[in-house]
């Protein structure tokens, strides 16, 4: 994401501080006789996203320097810092990992991530991953160069597919009946130049500003890449792979305070939802959605964890109305979808892990008239 809209940065901001604050407001009972199960802890991480490190760059998108030190000095003392493949090996193949595990990731190929970001992830010996356009690499003067990207290479940086360009995947989707081969073949031509350039290929794919829809998810899967969207949340063994969830923690997002709650939080154990496209046609969503708890074929008793009945939903920056049964969550958005992008995140408490919470969000993308989408 490069930039983002006002109306769109508010009405995060307003639903990010409005679920932590009933969080942190919050409590969950534990007996003495509960015995935490802490094997849901070593299948969960949680992804992390910065863009630019710098204090001359747009402030929706950056985190000065001072700060990322400070959350990078968090992470060494709290969390376990891994690289993404080995969170995705995890997520993909069942194997543990350490409890409070977290990825650091960044979009965009900004050249203020090596003189800024990159002394302090080397200090701390943190291993990261760096989702780029390969044509805007040495093309502009704020941009890493090819040389650079060798080198950070060199010493254990992850460079990753973020499209040739940064387009909107999305663009004309509705009325362009070779958009898909169109997207695809930029995707497929930036994963070719990263193989060439670096000698890599992983097959991860960032969605640039977030975006995707079902067609586009489901070619991920087709092809075998990961994908990543811009949507909050943990991942566990039944997120979808296909847009796994990063946690903004730049611009707006950047207060370590706030950061802290996202830091603990678990995935949610979503088997199905009700929403099949999150781009739609109209801006008036679905009456309701339903999100529905299980366990899969995991091994893992994850979903008895999770105190269903404390679900709390948010839009905008307002709880909406929300229900509950043993095994579902259905929430009920009554107002209009704004053009670009929307979320509503659902997180509820875990019952053996005091002050940990289980999160998910849910993305919608609607285009304007022209069927193009907003930076």
């Amino acid at each position: 994401m490069k930039c983002i809209t006002l109306f769109s940065l508010c009405a995060c901001l307003r639903s990010t501080y409005a679920i932590l604050i009933l969080l942190l407001a919050s409590t969950t009972a534990v007996s003495a006789a509960d015995t935490p199960d802490n094997s849901v802890l070593k299948h969960n991480a949680v992804i992390l996203l910065y863009h630019h490190v710098s204090e001359e760059t747009p402030a929706s998108t950056s985190i000065s320097p001072d700060t990322f030190e400070s959350h990078m000095a968090y992470l060494s003392k709290h969390h376990t810092v891994i690289a993404l493949t080995q969170a995705v090996d995890a997520i993909t193949g069942g194997a543990s990992l350490p409890e409070n595990s977290v990825v650091i990731t960044f979009d965009d190929g900004y050249a203020n991530i090596l003189h800024n970001a990159h002394p302090i992830l080397a200090k701390y010996g943190f291993p990261y991953t760096v989702f780029i356009n390969p044509n805007e690499i040495g093309a502009h003067r704020q941009q890493l160069t090819w040389q650079q990207v060798d080198a950070m290479h060199n010493e254990g940086v992850t460079f990753a597919n973020h499209t040739l360009d940064h387009i909107h995947m999305l663009d004309n989707s509705q009325t362009n009946t070779h958009w898909l081969a169109d997207v695809w073949q930029n995707v497929e031509q930036a994963e070719a130049t990263l193989k060439d350039k670096v000698g890599v290929s992983l097959q991860y794919l960032a969605y640039p500003f977030g975006e995707f829809n079902e067609p586009l998810a489901a070619q991920v899967k087709r092809a075998n890449y990961i994908g990543f969207g811009q949507h909050s949340g943990a991942v566990g063994p039944l997120s979808d792979t296909s847009a796994l969830p990063r946690f903004p923690a730049a611009g707006p997002y950047s207060n370590l305070a706030t950061l802290k709650t996202k830091l603990k939080s678990i995935a949610m154990p979503v088997v199905n939802s009700t929403v099949v496209n999150p781009a739609l046609t109209s801006h008036t969503p679905p009456a309701s959605v339903t999100l529905t708890i299980g366990n899969a074929d995991t091994g893992l008793d994850i979903a008895s964890d999770v105190s269903i009945t404390q679900t709390q939903c948010f839009f905008g920056g307002e709880k909406i109305s929300t229900k509950t049964s043993p095994n579902k969550i259905t929430f009920y958005l009554e107002t209009q979808l704004p053009t670009g992008r929307s979320r509503v995140n659902c997180t509820a408490p875990s019952k053996a892990h005091r002050g940990r919470y289980y999160w998910y969000s849910q993305p919608f993308f609607v285009a304007n008239e022209l069927g193009r989408y907003p930076d």
